[in-house]
């Protein structure tokens, strides 16, 4: 059977990079979040309660459209963020620091949990664990226009919700990578070390 492999994580933890890293090596299809393509981004940065709803009902169809297709072409695939951080995570803390009303967080929720009776889960969630120091040095390096408006409070909140989350994680098999203190794009024995990691998790093996 196919493989998917889902990576997770903050803002600037590292997803696409290492979701690109591991497509090379086995050679799978990998899928990038698109975010540059919702409409609504720049707009929610500069007024995150106005556009918070729009933003992501926007994220949770893409998500839904891209995981259901992926599904139906039965190749193996590395996908950059799931659907369910757009739910337990983003959407999530929107609501509970304010920025989303609760008639609104309600029924983004109610259509994703119709949503989520579509999708299967993935054979091995990856998550990047990031401290605030890295998530913000990445952001920077990377210079994303939409992006300079990400404040301090929102990061942090969205580390204290992924870590909720990943604690009560049962979906399948999970892999807690911490990336405070490794490159896994220049320094060779990192990358070498995740994939290690990932081929005992998915196949039972070393490299």
């Amino acid at each position: 059977m196919p493989k998917h492999i889902a990576v997770a994580g903050n803002i600037g933890a590292g997803k696409s990079t290492l979701a690109e890293q591991i497509g090379k090596y086995y050679n799978w299809r990998v899928e990038l979040e698109s975010v540059e393509e919702n409409p609504y981004l720049k707009d929610f940065y500069d007024d995150m309660k106005k556009w918070s709803f729009h933003l992501q009902i926007h994220f949770l169809n893409s998500r839904f459209e891209q995981t259901r297709k992926l599904a139906q072409l039965n190749e193996n695939i590395v996908q950059d963020r799931s659907i369910y951080e757009d739910a337990h995570i983003f959407a999530k803390n929107l609501h509970e620091s304010g920025l989303m009303e609760k008639r609104e967080y309600n029924n983004y929720f109610a259509l994703y949990s119709s949503m989520i009776d579509f999708i299967k889960a993935p054979d091995l969630l990856i998550y990047l664990r990031a401290d605030i120091p890295t998530l913000i040095k990445r952001i920077e390096m990377r210079s994303r226009d939409y992006e300079s408006g990400i404040r301090l409070d929102y990061l942090k909140n969205l580390n204290h919700y992924y870590e909720e989350w990943i604690s009560n994680y049962d979906l399948g098999k999970l892999l807690i990578i911490d990336v405070n203190n490794i490159d896994f794009v220049k320094k060779l024995d990192d990358l070498s070390e995740i994939l290690t990691k990932v081929d005992r998790e998915l196949f039972g093996m070393f490299n």
